[in-house]
């Protein structure tokens, strides 16, 4: 109530200056960290900062603060004073806070403030910020969308998925996959398309798109399905997103072939021959007859039936089971009776034309009874079919048998029929007891049904069996085997995620669930790698990278599902074979040569060491120079760097190469590195003397001259550097009527005046300056003359020039040019003179007035003579750095003060 009311009590000025703005909108990425600026409300309103306040305003500073913190306040922190919004440091997931808004969605990026409303797909995180103090009184909504990024890969609601197909399905019999994977991030990032990692030659995928965007996988059948030649497909699904990099999920597809009836029953045999006694009993077992159809379940149901050929006295005497084939005797054999019967039975199949068998039954007369046979099973006996467990010991015993003449009038003997580890002996003391037991360890891996007769005969030949059998039960003692013990396989690296390794298959020779196997990995192997359970499909959940492992090696276990269960172990070896993913790398980015100059040509200027992390020929590394080929090879497999001429560092001291090193692989990698050679100055360069520019120029020199006063410079360079490059002045030979009156600054080689020249000084002076440098092992240095004429003026140019072509008799003193390390010694000397030459210059005062006269009236006469010589100034000729007197000849220059 309190903010209603300064609301509407404030100025109303303000209020309307400042209301126009009550909505802002943000977006953001996801996953952001702490810290990451929003947006700036201050700046975004248009409201006065800090530093835009006039301080004669005396107005309170702005203060920003979330109305509430809610849901949304938890992900930001906003900054009371300057309105900066920031992301706290609760991560903000896009997936989890859109469930939990009931659909608001949230984007980013770089914050910006967008006029236009999200989009209705949008994820809006909302605040509501309060501005004060009253001047500025607002309530802003911030509108936050949250834009995704691809952090969250595929997903299927099942790691199995099973999908039957009718074996008789058309080419291009499309099928739903009724599980399609699952991606929480939305757009692009969601689930793109699908592959299957085998498709056997006879399925693929293709990718429906409803109206809501969602998109349905459907397995395609691409060739014809034979359910009797393969009933089942197991195969691996991909779904793949549409991410930079793409993220994938996968999940184990099995494909089941559906049967059809497009198989009819068939026997084996086409005819069966059978003789029954006249004197057998009612329900006495006259034969069976067995049909096959290789479809399933009721396409394979067969019934048994009479032909209509046969007979209805036949039908009455023998009975036939519809569902069995058993044929029994189901009235009495008389004298009436025919002795020959055609029994033609029919295999009947839904939808199929019968299979035929004919049964011929031939009726023996018996004149005597026959003996009897009466058995008395100690094992266990279902309708007639003793079972035996395999594990039973040796000696077990199965049956009595009690053989009885029922004449009492004729010995009977007693024998077994039929293969098997079963024997019939007597048993005493009792007569014609016989027990039935067996000889050997049974094995139902080896042989499940035996079927053997017991025959009684009498004296009189007549013979009679009865027919037992005995059906082995399977025990669980067999573990499964492998197909392979040790199972040794490859993959490239950088594998896709959930890349298919092999398909592991082992078996077991029990029956039933004592046979089915299942499959795990040992505990040696890396939680990288998955097995699947049921199908024995391996696969490797993260790319590999050969440079970090290149062998793998752990064991498999197959487990039957019998009680205790068995198992069996198998090795598994992996080979991470290279990819050229790994380019040449140099042990430096920057290599620096310090190369002495004149250094021989093809000389090692140093090694440039590269290494690449492949193996192979991917791993092999060429080295070149890119630039400055012409001047330099390096050798490309010892990676040494040559110079193919001798390098000059006052030609250039220095040079910058590129070396790039390519390896190998297909298509090959390469590097580059930056080399520096710098080259080392030596001292190959004497001083190159500019001025004098000869030594047969000459400068007058006016005797008034004052002691002290510059008359005239050497000035020489050197191309080296460092000491190479210091110069020194000195005067190494002199003449002249008094040449000590000239010294030359060994530093700077200015020459200066020492004393008052007096007119008996007037004359030639003739100065040999040596210019060394201080290289190291042995200076070297150039020698120039310098010629000074002391005189009023020049009147006879002839006979100076004729002086400067004599040789000069002058000696060479030996003493080295010393250069003072304190730079101010020389202003000390010059110091030295600034008394005299103060007093001078006072004295000439007095004076100045008359000489300015007489100057006047003799320059007036003169200066057209003047202005003539001043035209044939002194010609600019090179030294070569040698003592020669005999250069062309040249003007001289007057030049008082220089």
């Amino acid at each position: 109530h309190l903010l209603l009311f300064l609301l509407f009590v404030g100025p109303f000025n303000c209020f309307a200056s400042y209301s126009r703005a009550t909505e802002l909108f943000y977006s953001l990425n996801e996953g952001l960290p702490a810290g990451v600026l929003i947006g700036s409300l201050a700046r975004d309103l248009r409201l006065p900062t800090a530093g835009s306040q006039n301080p004669a305003s005396l107005q309170p500073p702005l203060s920003f603060t979330l109305a509430s913190h809610g849901l949304g306040g938890q992900y930001v922190q906003l900054d009371n004073r300057s309105g900066e919004l920031h992301t706290s440091a609760v991560e903000i997931d896009r997936e989890a806070l859109c469930v939990e808004s009931s659909g608001a969605t949230i984007f980013g990026g770089s914050a910006a403030v967008s006029s236009s409303f999200p989009s209705p797909e949008s994820c809006l995180l909302l605040l509501d910020v309060l501005v004060l103090p009253q001047e500025y009184f607002r309530l802003v909504k911030v509108k936050i969308a949250i834009r995704d990024v691809n952090d969250n890969a595929p997903r299927f609601p099942v790691p199995h998925i099973r999908l039957l197909v009718p074996e008789n399905a058309p080419v291009n019999t499309r099928l739903a996959i009724e599980h399609p994977a699952l991606d929480p991030d939305m757009g692009t990032n969601g689930v793109q398309t699908y592959r299957l990692r085998d498709n056997y030659g006879v399925f693929t995928l293709d990718v429906e798109e409803n109206e809501n965007g969602e998109r349905t996988p459907y397995l395609i059948v691409m060739g014809a399905l034979d359910r009797e030649t393969q009933d089942e497909y197991v195969t691996v699904i991909v779904a793949e997103d549409g991410g930079t990099p793409p993220l994938v999920g996968s999940a184990t597809l099995t494909i089941g072939i559906s049967d059809i009836n497009d198989n009819c029953p068939q026997f084996n045999d086409s005819q069966l021959n059978v003789t029954l006694y006249g004197n057998s009993s009612l329900g006495t077992h006259v034969a069976t007859v067995h049909a096959v159809d290789m479809d399933l379940g009721f396409n394979a149901q067969i019934t048994y039936s009479y032909s209509q050929k046969v007979p209805q006295p036949s039908r009455d005497l023998f009975h036939l089971n519809e569902s069995t084939g058993a044929i029994t005797l189901s009235t009495k054999v008389d004298g009436d009776t025919p002795r020959l019967h055609r029994l033609i039975i029919l295999g009947n199949g839904p939808g199929c034309i019968p299979a035929v068998i004919t049964v011929l039954v031939t009726i023996i007369k018996v004149m005597m009874r026959p003996p009897e046979v009466v058995p008395r099973f100690i094992a266990n006996e279902v309708e007639g079919v003793v079972y035996l467990k395999e594990l039973e010991p040796i000696n077990t015993p199965v049956a009595f048998f009690t053989i009885k003449d029922p004449d009492e009038k004729y010995k009977v003997n007693c024998y077994l029929d039929g293969d098997g580890p079963f024997r019939l002996s007597p048993y005493k003391p009792y007569n014609n007891e016989y027990l039935l037991e067996t000889t050997k360890p049974l094995d139902f891996e080896t042989q499940q049904l035996y079927e053997i007769s017991v025959v009684a005969w009498n004296s009189e030949g007549f013979h009679v069996k009865k027919a037992v059998k005995i059906q082995i039960l399977d025990d669980n003692d067999n573990s499964p085997v492998f197909s392979e013990q040790l199972i040794e396989l490859s993959i490239e690296e950088n594998n896709v995620p959930n890349a298919f390794l092999t398909k592991l298959h082992a078996t077991d020779a029990d029956s039933g669930e004592r046979g089915q196997v299942s499959y795990f990995l040992g505990p040696d192997a890396p939680s990288y790698f998955a097995l699947d359970k049921t199908t024995g499909v391996l696969t490797v959940s993260t790319q590999l990278d050969r440079e970090e492992k290149e062998k793998y090696r752990y064991t498999v276990k197959a487990v039957d599902s019998g009680f205790p269960p068995r198992e069996s172990i198998a090795t598994v070896t992996i080979t991470v074979l290279d990819k050229n993913d790994n380019t040449p790398r140099f042990i430096n980015k920057d290599f620096s040569f310090f190369v002495p100059e004149n250094f021989p040509g093809f000389g090692e200027i140093g090694v440039i060491s590269v290494t690449d992390a492949d193996a192979g020929q991917n791993g092999w590394v060429a080295l070149s120079v890119l630039n400055g080929s012409d001047i330099f090879v390096i050798d490309t497999g010892k990676g040494v760097l040559r110079a193919k001429v001798s390098l000059d560092r006052e030609q250039q001291s220095s040079y910058v190469l590129w070396i790039e090193a390519v390896d190998g692989g297909d298509p090959a990698l390469s590097s580059t590195a930056k080399i520096t050679i710098l080259l080392l100055d030596i001292n190959d360069n004497p001083p190159l003397v500019l001025f004098p520019q000869s030594n047969m120029s000459y400068l007058l020199v006016l005797p008034s001259t004052l002691p002290g006063s510059p008359i005239t410079e050497v000035y020489a360079v050197d191309k080296d550097t460092g000491m190479n490059a210091v110069i020194a002045y000195s005067i190494i030979g002199r003449r002249g009527p008094r040449p000590e009156s000239f010294r030359i600054d060994p530093k700077t080689g200015n020459i200066t005046l020492e004393e008052s020249l007096m007119q008996n000084d007037y004359g030639l002076y003739r100065l040999l300056v040596k210019v060394s440098d201080h290289g190291y092992p042995e200076p070297l240095h150039s020698t120039v003359m310098v010629n000074l004429f002391v005189n009023d003026t020049v009147s006879n140019e002839s006979y100076i020039e004729s002086l400067l072509r004599k040789e000069p008799d002058i000696s060479v003193e030996e003493k080295q040019p010393q250069i003072s390390i304190e730079p101010t010694h020389k202003k000390m000397e010059s110091a030295s003179c600034m008394p005299t030459l103060v007093a001078l210059s006072i004295i000439s005062l007095g004076s100045i007035a008359l000489v300015t006269g007489m100057g006047i009236s003799i320059c007036l006469r003169k200066g057209k003579k003047h202005h003539r010589a001043d035209e044939n100034l002194e010609v600019q000729i090179p030294l070569n750095g040698r003592i020669n007197l005999h250069m062309l000849e040249k003007k001289p220059v007057e030049i008082s003060n220089i």
